[in-house]
């Protein structure tokens, strides 16, 4: 199913194409404290240099579980206003109230605002469908799909164009096929004046053209050129010789750690 532009037959606007974007970087404020969410070593990193840009209209953050990728993707919603939980700045629900105080402490820097924002995020995709069929007569009702199908409806639905996207990990809820899919949908919501910023394990994703791609890991945030990330390395090996990453695996015991750095023979 193709990607339809919500339109009032304006053009427009050509922001991101100049280079002036929705969060242009984030900035930390103040000293913080101990303890969750300064221990974590991306707010740690923050912390000490102060300042992240962000240079592209698609921006990935990467790295380990635990490095704080959702975590700052997290603040930076609230911070925009949107819902901790996800959807956009309209959408006034909660299950429960987990999200760290990090949003206190840092300011989204802007060159240019957009008119449309949504947070979307696999983990609390049931709360946000729910919400959007309970508060809106007239919505899909997202629950009769599929995970992948309702979550690329909803983004084909509700992502109108000259907007900021807050995707984290959105390849939880799709198949490779469809990760496809959602590349094409970003490529188009680009053209139309809009920004991404997405948490993801996903070598599918980060190969969007021109992109960003920023590594969390307990070291701190750099940026990283595609095919030297361990989700490219590690898929490309195990895809070229599965038996063999297999047996790597298994008489390793590691669960896996260090395999990326290991060349298959």
């Amino acid at each position: 199913m193709p990607f339809h532009r919500t339109s009032t037959g304006t053009p427009p606007r050509r922001d991101i194409a100049r280079g002036r974007y929705f969060v242009s970087s984030v900035r930390f404020r103040g000293e913080g404290g101990a303890g969750y969410p300064f221990s974590i070593p991306a707010v740690r990193h923050l912390r000490e240099v102060r300042e992240l840009f962000i240079t592209a209209p698609v921006t990935f953050f990467i790295g380990e579980n635990g490095t704080g990728k959702s975590t700052l993707l997290e603040a930076v919603a609230v911070a925009m206003g949107l819902n901790p939980e996800g959807g956009s700045r309209d959408h006034c629900f909660s299950t429960e109230e987990t999200h760290s105080c990090l949003h206190d402490h840092i300011a989204v820097v802007r060159e240019a605002y957009p008119t449309d924002t949504f947070f979307l995020r696999a983990e609390c995709f049931y709360n946000t469908s729910t919400y959007i069929a309970r508060s809106d007569p007239g919505a899909v009702n997202y629950h009769v799909m599929s995970h992948g199908e309702s979550f690329l409806s909803i983004v084909r639905d509700r992502l109108r164009g000259n907007g900021l996207y807050l995707l984290d990990e959105p390849e939880a809820a799709l198949s490779p096929q469809r990760q496809m899919s959602l590349l094409l949908i970003m490529d188009q919501l680009v053209s139309l004046n809009s920004q991404f910023i997405v948490c993801t394990h996903s070598p599918i994703l980060m190969a969007f053209p021109g992109a960003v791609t920023l590594e969390f890991s307990d070291s701190g945030i750099r940026p990283v050129n595609y095919r030297e990330t361990d989700h490219f390395m590690i898929t490309k090996q195990f895809m070229t010789r599965p038996d063999h990453m297999l047996r790597m695996l298994f008489a390793s015991g590691s669960g896996g750690d260090g395999i990326g750095n290991n060349p298959v023979q």
